[in-house]
Formats: C-alpha cells, sequence, structure tokens
C-alpha cells in the first residue's frame, strides 16, 4: 500500500557532516535521506555551531533576524541553510544561528546548555512559521529536542500553525536526560504546568527532566533497537525512568539504525588496501597483511587480528577487556588493534598491554576515520562486548566487511548478530550473556577454535556479508511510526 508523502521535521542537536559526538549524528545524517528517497519532504534543524564553516558549506541566510520567546523576553535568531545531496534530491538543512549560545568551541558541556537547546527548539517551531513549511510530523531525537513535544501539547496546543503536528521522540541513549532545576520551566515557559509528578520516580517532582518529558508528551516514542525497547523497561536498564516507559509501553517501539552502505562497502571503499567482495575474499588477507604493517604487528595470515573501534570505558566493557586479554595474549596466536579513546586509567591499561606485547598489541589513542575503515576490513574479528548497548553501528559495519563480530548480548547486539552454532552451521558471529570476564573469554577461544578451520570460517564471513543493515528497511519503519503517531495526535 502506497503511502502520502508528508512533510516530515528532523531536530536535532548534531549531524555528519556538520558536527558528531557520536552516533545521534550518524544517525541523523542517514535516515532523512532514506526518507527523503521514499519520496517525503524532509527538512533537519540543527543549531550552527562555531565549528561549522559557512563557507565550506556554502551556508546561505534563508531567515533574517526574528524574535524567539525565552522567559519574558524575545532572543533573535536567523536561519541558515545547508543542503545535502541524496537520491532524492537535494536534502535541506536548517541552522539556527546566534552567537552568544553557538559561536563556541565545543557543542556540550556548558553551564547554560539548558538554556542553549530550549533556544534553539523555540527558534525551530518559530521559524517554520517564517518559513511558511509546516510539518506534518516533528522527529526529535535526545534530550535536547525532549521540550518539544511538550509544547505541542502546552503552550502551541491551540495554534493553528500545529494544531495537526504529531511528534515522534527517539531514544538514543537513556543514561542521557538532561536534568536541570525548576527555573528551566520559566525559560521554557511551561512553569504554570510544573513538574512531572510520578509516584514510581520521586525526582521528578523536583527537577526538570527533559528525557522524561519527551517520554511523557511525544505521541510515539522509540528507541534504536528492539532489545533495547524491551531493556529500559526493567530497573536494570531504565535508568530511573522505567516506571514512566512502563506507563507508555503501548506507544513505545523499537527500530534498529542502519548504516551508511555507501561509505562502507569493501567493494568500493578507497582507504582500504584492496577492496573486495564476497566472490573476492582472498583480497581481505592483502587488507589484513596491510593493517599489520601498518599498526606495527608481526605479519602473519595465519594470526587471528582482533579489531576494537571503541570508547574506551566500562559501559563498552573495557573491564572485561582487560581481564580476558592477558591469557588470551599469552597462550594463542592472536593480535589486538584498540582505535579510541575515552577514560585515562583504560589508557594506561592499554598501553602498559602494549608496552608486554609489543607485537601482538597496538593502541592507537585518538579517532581516526581512515584507520577505522582499516581495521573493519584488515580483522578477523571485531570485538563489543559492551554491558550497555542501545543499537551500535560497529558491529554492523563488521559484518558489511566479512569480519566476525564477537558481542555480548544485550540492545541491538543482540538484534543483530546471531550466535554460531556449528550443528546447523548457522550464525553470522559469536555471543554471550553474562557480563562476566569468563563469559568474554571462553567465546574468543570458540571464535578461534573456529578461525583454524579455513572453509567453515569463510562461509561464516559469506553468512555475514550476507546482513541487509540498510536504512532503507528501517526509513519505511520509522514512516510507519509516524502515521501511527499521526493517527494518535488526532485522537
Amino acid at each position: 500500500m502506497s503511502i502520502a508523502p508528508l512533510n516530515i521535521l528532523v531536530m536535532s542537536a548534531e549531524m555528519v557532516p556538520f558536527a558528531k559526538t557520536g552516533g545521534l549524528a550518524d544517525v541523523v545524517g542517514a535516515l532523512p535521506k532514506a526518507l527523503k528517497a521514499q519520496g517525503h519532504d524532509v527538512r533537519v534543524a540543527m543549531p550552527r555551531y562555531g565549528r561549522i564553516d559557512p563557507a565550506r558549506f556554502q551556508l546561505e541566510t534563508v531567515v533574517p533576524p526574528y524574535p524567539v520567546p525565552m522567559d519574558d523576553r524575545t532572543i533573535p535568531a536567523h536561519i541558515k541553510q545547508a543542503k545535502i545531496s541524496s537520491s532524492g534530491g537535494d536534502l535541506p538543512v536548517y541552522m539556527i544561528d546566534n552567537a552568544d549560545y553557538y559561536e563556541r568551541e565545543g557543542i556540550y558541556m556548558y553551564e547554560d546548555d539548558a538554556d542553549r537547546f530550549i533556544f534553539f527548539c523555540r527558534a525551530v517551531l518559530e521559524g517554520m512559521k517564517q518559513l511558511n513549511w509546516q510539518p506534518d510530523v516533528i522527529h526529535c531525537h535526545d534530550w535536547h529536542t525532549a521540550i518539544v513535544p511538550n509544547w505541542l501539547k502546552t503552550i502551541y496546543k491551540h495554534d493553528p500553525f500545529y494544531a495537526n503536528t504529531a511528534c515522534v521522540y527517539t531514544i538514543h541513549n537513556l543514561a542521557y536526560q538532561g536534568i536541570f532545576g525548576y527555573r528551566v520551566l520559566e525559560i521554557a515557559g511551561v512553569d504554570e504546568y510544573g513538574f512531572i509528578a510520578h509516584p514510581d520516580i520521586p525526582h521528578l517532582n523536583d527537577v526538570v527532566d527533559f528525557m522524561g518529558r519527551g517520554i511523557y508528551y511525544a505521541d510515539i516514542i522509540n528507541t534504536v533497537s528492539p532489545t533495547y525497547a524491551s531493556e529500559i523497561l526493567s530497573p536494570e536498564f531504565g535508568e530511573g525512568l522505567d516506571p514512566l516507559l512502563c506507563d507508555r509501553r503501548d506507544r513505545l517501539y523499537g527500530v534498529l539504525n542502519g548504516i551508511d552502505t555507501e561509505l562502507y562497502n569493501p567493494a568500493t571503499d578507497t582507504y582500504i588496501a584492496a577492496q573486495y567482495t564476497s566472490t573476492t575474499l582472498e583480497k581481505k588477507l592483502t587488507c589484513k597483511l596491510a593493517l599489520q604493517q601498518e599498526a606495527g604487528l608481526r605479519m602473519s595470515p595465519s594470526t587471528a587480528v582482533i579489531g576494537v573501534i571503541s570508547r574506551l570505558a566500562d559501559m563498552k566493557g573495557f573491564d572485561l577487556i582487560e581481564q580476558a586479554a592477558e591469557p588470551l595474549l599469552r597462550y594463542h596466536d592472536v593480535q589486538l588493534i584498540v582505535l579510541g579513546t575515552g577514560d585515562q586509567r583504560h589508557h594506561d591499561r592499554m598501553n602498559e598491554l602494549h608496552a608486554r606485547f609489543p607485537h601482538q598489541v597496538a593502541t592507537v589513542l585518538t579517532f581516526n576515520a581512515e584507520l577505522a575503515h582499516k581495521i573493519y576490513a584488515g580483522s578477523d574479528m571485531f570485538l563489543m562486548p559492551s554491558r550497555i548497548e542501545p543499537c551500535g553501528l560497529g558491529q554492523m559495519i563488521a559484518l558489511r566487511y566479512g569480519t566476525i563480530p564477537i558481542v555480548r548480548e544485550t540492545g541491538g547486539l543482540a538484534d543483530t548478530v546471531r550466535n554460531y552454532e556449528p550443528a546447523s552451521g548457522l550464525g553470522n558471529g559469536f555471543s554471550f550473556q553474562p557480563y562476566e570476564a569468563m563469559a568474554l573469554y571462553t567465546t574468543l577461544i570458540r571464535a578461534l577454535e573456529t578461525y583454524r578451520y579455513h572453509d567453515i570460517w569463510r562461509q561464516l564471513v559469506l553468512q555475514a556479508m550476507s546482513a541487509d543493515h540498510s536504512w532503507e528497511r528501517s526509513a519505511q519503519r520509522y514512516t510507519e511510526l509516524y502515521q501511527q503517531a499521526i493517527a494518535a495526535r488526532r485522537r
């Protein structure tokens, strides 16, 4: 059944290629393009941070300064526009510009972050009126835009411009909720409505929890994988908001993120030593040897190379990696390459492992996009033993490159990696459940034992590369959620 095209406004604090601190930017950079390809009129709104060069991105002013209500005064904003090319045509990106709020070195972690993102959200809603472009649905991402569903049900409730506008709210990581004091309600103009009261969440009665307000007011709520959507209904993963999420579980969905299959494609990747497909897997060995050489490791076709591209943090399982690493490196023919930054104690531990096993461990404690591609292509295995992983993109990229993921069964990792079963030959990776170093270690040994059998491993690689994690399917599911949100709004 064909669906009539929708006017979709996507609001986010970040988006590639303009500003990125994490996976949120990748999602907002890819999903709108996939929606555009389906025939929808899609537009993105984000702040114009100081690091976004107007000349480089050919920004043009499309709305001159206009007043934005903030507390008992107005503050001027203007809108600059960039365009992103996509298969469905140019995608407009509206950037809210205000030097006082956004002309800074960074994106987050300022004392006035609440003011900055309230201003951004209010400027977007008022700016759409200036542009006379009326969205059917506003798709809000994470706490920075969570005031919007709140406003659509309060101060914009009787505004004819937004009378029929629905709101979908996406949780990328429930741990980052945007918690502030009462003064924020006054700045946002919703102080007359007070705090959100919930008998099972006492803290909501005396703080402004932006994430909580987004969950409470949105027409539809979703998160970035089906398993994570189930997990956050429990105290273990709910970050204190599980009672509220349980109240709204009839409007809570999980939609798996996709990956950019043009950017991550071993057949066309210009970063890697040799381009390859599932029919030319022998060229993957060329990528492996080149990676070993660049990383300063012993060049050995038979040695299993395990890649890690991650933030170095306990949440990502680095406490498990550090416990399992020494016996693994001491007793097995294996090499470990780690790329990323994070907690200093994990930096120190990785550097220590490199010093003790210089021909087996390479640590690059920064982020390097080109090297990341080389690790995806040149590794035999890809390690993600996360304690919490709402979706995860690394394991999906690894699958596309025929690099076998080793993961803990949580969130999106559980939804994308199927544990290899020797009896049936089915699966596309290796997984474990208990968050324990021994569980990780025994899973690594299973993978290394399977790696010894060339024909079996080759079949496993082919199964991994056959997975479809493009944005097309996810975008179709989001279109369905937009329709549900519109229906809910009308009711």
